[in-house]
């Protein structure tokens, strides 16, 4: 299973390494508009409009329903100043066609930075207070065996995510501020399921005293499978049914979310023990 997940990982890493990421208006800056047509618009004809105004490079595509048009641009400008600019365009190339402005907003490129930073920061210090509760309630090297499981699943979803992107259609898997909360979010339900199976090794290491470390983690990994499968298989049906009926707006958020709920069971039950298993054979070994 190691050799399973080197390859996956690595594969997303060759992907963020020439493909990278998507990052969204949250994390470059920018404006960003989500408009309602009363009819379906012409994407040609709304980029001519906007090229007449200077904003020709704006990225223009369709949002769920036909009638919908999401229009980034990454121009930096005063207040409004570019939003009222994409409207007032637009009012000109449709004058007998109604629309409404379903989203509207605009940040700066150094708020964008702040954000990318201290998106990394959650993380970080997400990962480092799990790695001392766990060492706090069981022992260090089970809190390794988590965080490692953790850093596994951070590495497969973003890499996955990057390599998805712009291969499935109508599927926005751009870095926004959504799919930094899947993340934590994802690191939560993974560490939980972790530290069930955690809490019975160390019930059966106190009851089976006579067993080896390795036998009592297949038993405990064993006895804990079905609750693992039935609450991790209940999460990933209610993601699925957020990411094919949920619509545009909170389809990145549940793919990140469904991939993440793979990846955490499966680490919780090949990565994070296995993790201590070898750990702990080797210090054995190094003191013998």
């Amino acid at each position: 299973m190691y050799v399973v997940s080197a390859v996956i990982i690595s594969s997303g890493i060759i992907s963020l390494i020439f493909k990278g990421v998507n990052y969204g208006i949250d994390f470059r800056g920018g404006t960003e508009l989500v408009l309602a047509f009363d009819q379906k618009p012409e994407i040609g004809q709304l980029r001519n409009a906007l090229d007449k105004v200077g904003l020709g490079n704006s990225e223009i595509k369709s949002l769920g329903d036909e009638k919908n048009v999401l229009i980034r641009t990454a121009i930096q400008g005063e207040g409004t100043v570019i939003g009222n600019k994409i409207k007032a365009a637009i009012q000109e190339a449709y004058p007998n066609s109604k629309f409404e402005v379903l989203k509207g907003y605009k940040i700066s490129a150094k708020i964008g930075e702040e954000l990318r930073r201290d998106a990394i920061y959650a993380v970080i210090v997400s990962l480092l207070a799990i790695l001392l509760y766990i060492a706090v309630r069981f022992k260090f090297v089970f809190g390794l065996g988590a965080v490692a499981a953790l850093f596994h699943d951070t590495l497969l979803t973003i890499g996955i995510i990057s390599i998805a992107d712009g291969l499935i259609p109508g599927l926005n898997l751009e870095i926004t501020q959504e799919i930094v909360a899947a993340f934590l979010t994802l690191l939560g339900v993974s560490n939980n399921d972790t530290i069930v199976v955690f809490d019975r090794i160390r019930e059966n290491l106190k009851l089976y005293r006579s067993m080896s470390l390795y036998e009592v983690m297949n038993k405990s990994l064993n006895e804990t499978l079905s609750r693992t499968i039935i609450t991790s298989g209940t999460i990933f049906v209610v993601l699925l049914v957020l990411l094919f009926v949920g619509g545009e707006v909170t389809r990145g958020f549940a793919f990140t979310m469904t991939i993440g709920i793979l990846t955490g069971t499966y680490s919780s039950i090949y990565i994070a023990s296995a993790f201590v298993l070898e750990w702990s054979e080797r210090k054995k070994s190094e003191s013998v």
